[in-house]
């Protein structure tokens, strides 16, 4: 008996997602915050959509094959279909931002909003239905690419609140395809 099993959670999953996350934060903060107030909507939100956009990574968790038997429904198919339901908010967000249209900001705002709080859905249900060791091959998901959307949605957050203030169609750099 291990000392992990003694406890009513293991802390792995949890100590993987905070540290994971406090990493690629940090990253961001060294490279990106900085540079945060010159950057116009479509320079900053292109890449971060893109990769949301890849999203639908998370129907992994409804495929055996990657995950182990015994996955417990609960955490699974809320997770699967939430995480598809915010790739394709992020590429509608993507086209309003690269397009310039008028709703772009409103866009971002519902994808960001509805992202986030599918992840920490997620999270919370992972660990109350104690999914990790059900994971397998999808444990990176959650080790690795949740740790990384989040410090990406905490990074469009401050944007929104802090320097987006002008109008989708106010683009800095004069085209939405700058």
């Amino acid at each position: 008996m291990s000392i992990l099993s003694a406890l009513p959670v293991n802390p792995i999953l949890p100590i993987n997602l905070l540290l994971g996350y406090a990493i690629f934060l940090t990253a961001l903060r060294i490279y990106v915050w900085p540079r945060l107030a010159t950057l116009s909507p479509v320079t900053l939100l292109t890449p971060i959509l893109l990769l949301h956009a890849g999203r639908e990574l998370g129907l992994m968790f409804l495929f055996e094959g990657a995950t182990k038997p015994g996955m417990p429904a609960a955490f699974a198919v809320p997770a699967a279909w939430g995480d598809l339901a915010a790739a394709v908010l992020a590429v509608i967000a993507l086209r309003a931002v690269r397009t310039g249209a008028a709703s772009a900001r409103t866009w971002v705002w519902v994808f960001n909003l509805f992202g986030t709080a599918d992840l920490l859905n997620a999270i919370a249900m992972a660990v109350i239905h104690q999914s990790a060791p059900y994971l397998g091959a999808a444990y990176w998901i959650p080790a690795f690419w949740v740790p990384l959307l989040l410090a990406t949605h905490t990074l469009v957050f401050v944007y929104l609140l802090r320097h987006w203030r002008k109008p989708a169609g106010a683009l800095a750099g004069g085209t939405a395809r700058a």
